[in-house]
């Protein structure tokens, strides 16, 4: 996942400019918890840098050092870098340092990239322990569809397109997906197609797997761990989760004395 994951960060800002439907909910939660926050595959900072420039003091961890430069490069830029603590590592397995946190998100799926049950377990135990009694944990996943799951048969399928800013390069990004429903696990393949304004082209290749989940199976994972289910909403607008909403957002907090600091 780590060279994935660097080819693809320079993409990833580009490819995900608009995408702020989850901030303000973010921020509500965050009001209501407090500082500090922790954050599990934060990726170029898309939202922790945000949640800085609220005001709260924000720990990302991410593994993949060329996502986490770009996230310094954010924090710096927005100035609030002393509130930011980027932490390069496995959020599977990596303690994170610092805390008691009083929230900790998982946002986009990043969740999936755990791989096994026993991954799963392992690191929401341990996400558990970084939180003070009564945190919060955040975890953002896709609703499985399959109906769409159907179409991913391994095909070259065309996602979107850009202009690089930096280089003026027209990106064109597509997938290619595989499902295996017996084993709950989908591989996709990011391909990034980059012209040039001269008309030299580049291809660049970024390939995961994402173990997906049930509803039920991830309320018991959390159970398991240690987390008491507090609320599942459909999206971000904190709709209440249907049969056909579009994500599953599991807010569950730890077992125990509710602890609140500002």
């Amino acid at each position: 996942m780590l060279e994935a994951m660097d080819r693809a960060a320079r993409f990833f800002d580009c490819e995900f400019a608009g995408y702020e439907e989850d901030l303000p909910a973010l921020e509500a939660f965050a009001f209501r918890t407090g500082s500090p926050l922790l954050e599990l595959g934060c990726g170029t900072g898309r939202a922790l840098v945000p949640l800085a420039e609220a005001g709260f003091h924000a720990t990302g961890i991410d593994v993949s050092p060329a996502m986490l430069a770009v996230a310094a490069a954010r924090a710096a830029q927005a100035g609030v870098q002393e509130r930011v603590t980027l932490v390069q590592g496995d959020f599977g397995v990596l303690r994170p340092p610092g805390g008691p946190y009083q929230m900790a998100l998982a946002l986009m799926n990043t969740f999936l990239h755990l791989a096994t049950v026993e991954a799963q377990l392992a690191a929401l135990s341990l996400w558990r322990e970084a939180l003070a009694p009564g945190g919060l944990l955040l975890v953002d996943v896709l609703h499985p569809d399959p109906h769409e799951f159907a179409g991913f048969d391994g095909r070259l399928e065309w996602d979107r397109t850009w202009i690089d800013p930096d280089t003026g390069a027209t990106v064109m990004k597509f997938l290619i997906r595989t499902v295996d429903m017996a084993e709950q696990v989908i591989d996709v393949s990011h391909v990034y197609d980059e012209v040039a304004p001269d008309g030299a082209t580049r291809r660049t290749l970024a390939a995961y797997r994402l173990r997906y989940l049930w509803r039920f199976e991830a309320q018991h994972l959390l159970e398991r761990a240690g987390f008491a289910l507090e609320a599942l909403y459909g999206d971000w607008s904190l709709a209440p989760f249907r049969h056909d909403s579009p994500r599953m957002i599991f807010v569950a907090r730890r077992a125990g004395r509710s602890a609140k600091r500002r």
